[in-house]
């Protein structure tokens, strides 16, 4: 009996102008990124996106199969999945059409477009903002090359770096490099499913962990205006969080996936106040009666007043707060203390991870209950109030090592001075008996 070959073959929405627009200009890409990877053209620059979330999904296909070709004006994709992923590239491919068609991404462009005809568009064109991204450019940046059919929750940010469109890489940076590893130590093993990320304000621009509030070109009010405005058909964050909440996926599951909202008090706030004002009415209020998103609040919301499903959320910190603004204070029940930080951080980590372990036990899911749960673990108490207090002294040791590598960073390799490992074997040699992380960054004999 012959063996059946499946290729999966679609076009792109639109024409392949309003593609080239979606995607990077391979001439606005950095030379050695545009020769490594071969992006020569918009189909070269289309076929490396399309990989990469193929890749971050998990799906399997057979190599060299991947074809991106333009054909009567549009642009057309093909692959051969691997045996056994063939239902899963189906929902691949009708999660990438939606993605890319004007109703989702195009609202991005159709945002930018508005933004361009006001003085709100890159206001310091043409001077450096920062020490490291030169003169400030904004660029239209979609959430590319992650995961768009298997992923486990979705993760709302800020805005990308200009490094992002430059690499043709959303995903290859410190941030993300962090959050796996947060991943890992909750339990995840499959740490790309939870990459799948949307931006309050879809534009590339200058970044790079530098300050950003004396440069803070992106308040709350840009997303309002041009992302979130349905009366002038700019919805973009909500049309895409409608779409990437609830893929084919988890169809069957009752609430869509999770969305962790994050933004620290102290560093890149405004997705969780852009959150705040979208969501005013659903949201808990304080005692004088004003919504509240504050770090580690869970809850449910329905993200259209006609969506089918609620979606559960939690409000974290940003994925890198720890790394910029953590320090060694004499409080650790309050950031910016470091153990503070990363105890939080673990604790969102934890609750992704209490999410996936219902739906596959296809148990309910119960928000605060989860995060009950998650605190426990990380600061001893329900509530994640206070200092952090794991009952088991493996999550201390955790909670040390991850302060640690934040602590320690090497600002020339833009990296961790210390592995996890390396990290772990300090805190154990000069963590004392409380394992705290504020011992230095020297090295420490042979565990150096």
């Amino acid at each position: 009996m012959s063996e059946v070959f499946v290729v999966i073959q679609y076009q792109l929405p639109g024409s392949a102008r309003y593609q080239e627009r979606i995607f990077p200009k391979p001439a606005l890409l950095e030379p050695a990124t545009r020769k490594k990877l071969g992006l020569k053209t918009y189909a070269d620059v289309i076929a490396h996106f399309t990989a990469s979330s193929l890749a971050e999904d998990g799906i399997g296909i057979v190599t060299g199969s991947l074809r991106v070709d333009k054909h009567e004006g549009r642009y057309r994709v093909s692959f051969e999945p691997a045996a056994g992923y063939e239902a899963q590239a189906r929902q691949f491919a009708d999660m990438h059409v939606a993605m890319l068609d004007e109703r989702h991404f195009g609202l991005a462009l159709k945002g930018a477009d508005a933004c361009k005809r006001t003085p709100a568009w890159n206001p310091m064109a043409g001077y450096p903002v920062n020490r490291s991204d030169g003169p400030s450019e904004w660029l239209p940046c979609l959430p590319l090359g992650m995961p768009i059919a298997n992923h486990r929750a979705v993760t709302l940010m800020h805005y990308p770096p200009i490094v992002a469109y430059r690499t043709a890489d959303y995903l290859n940076n410190m941030t993300l490099r962090r959050w796996a590893q947060l991943l890992t130590c909750v339990g995840i093993t499959e740490t790309s499913l939870y990459h799948s990320i949307l931006d309050v304000n879809p534009i590339a621009a200058p970044g790079s962990g530098e300050s950003e509030y004396p440069n803070d070109y992106f308040p709350i009010s840009l997303t309002s205006q041009f992302y979130d405005d349905e009366k002038k058909g700019l919805n973009y964050v909500r049309a895409m969080l409608e779409l990437m909440l609830d893929p084919p996926s988890n169809r069957s599951n009752p609430l869509t996936l999770p969305l962790l909202v994050c933004g620290s008090p102290l560093y890149d706030p405004q997705a969780p106040g852009w959150f705040r004002t979208r969501y005013k009415d659903q949201l808990p209020k304080d005692k004088n009666g004003s919504p509240t998103v504050d770090v580690l609040q869970v809850g449910l919301v329905r993200l259209h007043p006609d969506s089918a499903k609620l979606t559960p959320y939690m409000i974290a910190n940003h994925m890198i707060a720890a790394g910029v603004t953590g320090e060694c204070t004499s409080d650790p029940s309050k950031i910016p203390n470091i153990q503070k930080y990363e105890a939080q951080d673990l604790v969102a980590a934890t609750w992704l991870s209490l999410y996936a372990d219902a739906l596959a036990q296809g148990k309910p899911f119960d928000p605060a209950a989860a995060k009950a749960q998650a605190c426990q673990r990380w600061f001893g108490a329900a509530d994640g109030e206070g200092a952090p207090n794991p009952p088991d002294a493996n999550d201390t040791l955790t909670i040390c090592a991850l302060a640690q590598m934040d602590l320690c960073f090497d600002p020339v390799k833009i990296a961790p001075m210390y592995s996890f490992d390396e990290a772990v074997a300090r805190c154990k040699q000069a963590g004392g008996a409380s394992l705290s992380p504020c011992f230095g960054c020297k090295p420490l004999g042979s565990a150096a």
